[in-house]
């Protein structure tokens, strides 16, 4: 069974995909989740390329808003999945093609730094808005501020114009407009779309456990 690399957003941890992993795992599933905040968007993808060449065979890489860029990336993916996530062509940046919505940046707080972070009560809504209160208190409390720069990074390559990958869009999502999200789904092999906001993992871990589940299998069955 095809082993699965869960990677997280801005702002976020790779704590924030506990409900998916713990599931995955408890099915057999190898799950491995990289932590991020290396500073740019190559140092995060060369997190995530370094865990893709440490596993035995391709593995499923699952990539959630600027994990999109990140996921772009990397090589050696099995399968590509972009959870809300920004597929970039040549020369494109998650800024660049729009990034934030007007909701998400006004959450956004400068840190003396140089860094930014989220305000938690614009953040719940924002991000979170669909999930059952207390897990969105969980959420929140484990936001982490950002480098600067990484939305505005731009990939080496395109993993997905050699890779065969699947988009998720998001259509209730406050965080990045759900057009956007359909138009970079159009670059990708398929498309489903959810009736969730931004942040399935936490109010939906349901919907992604089933979607990768049914990857592994498919893999499995080759």
């Amino acid at each position: 069974m095809a082993a699965v690399v869960l990677v997280h957003g801005l702002y976020h941890r790779p704590e924030h995909f506990a409900l998916v992993a713990e599931r995955l795992r408890s099915s057999g599933t190898d799950v491995v989740v990289p932590e991020l905040h290396r500073g740019s968007l190559r140092a995060d993808t060369a997190a995530v390329q370094a865990v893709i060449d440490s596993l035995h065979e391709p593995p499923i890489v699952l990539g959630h808003s600027y994990g999109g860029s990140v996921i772009t990336g990397v090589r050696g993916a099995g399968h590509l999945i972009y959870l809300a996530a920004f597929v970039l062509d040549t020369g494109e940046s998650a800024a660049g093609l729009g990034g934030a919505s007007p909701q998400l940046q006004d959450a956004i707080n400068p840190e003396p730094d140089g860094s930014t972070s989220l305000d938690p009560d614009r953040a719940v809504d924002t991000l979170y808005g669909d999930c059952p209160e207390p897990l969105a208190a969980w959420a929140v409390g484990l936001l982490r501020a950002q480098a600067p720069g990484c939305g505005r990074g731009i990939p080496a390559h395109q993993s997905w114009k050699h890779t065969a990958s699947t988009y998720v869009v998001c259509a209730q999502d406050r965080a990045i407009d759900p057009d956007l999200q359909r138009k970079m789904a159009a670059r990708c092999t398929e498309v489903h779309e959810w009736q969730t906001g931004h942040s399935p993992f936490v109010g939906r871990p349901d919907l992604i456990v089933d979607l990768l589940g049914s990857h592994t299998r498919r893999r499995a069955r080759r």
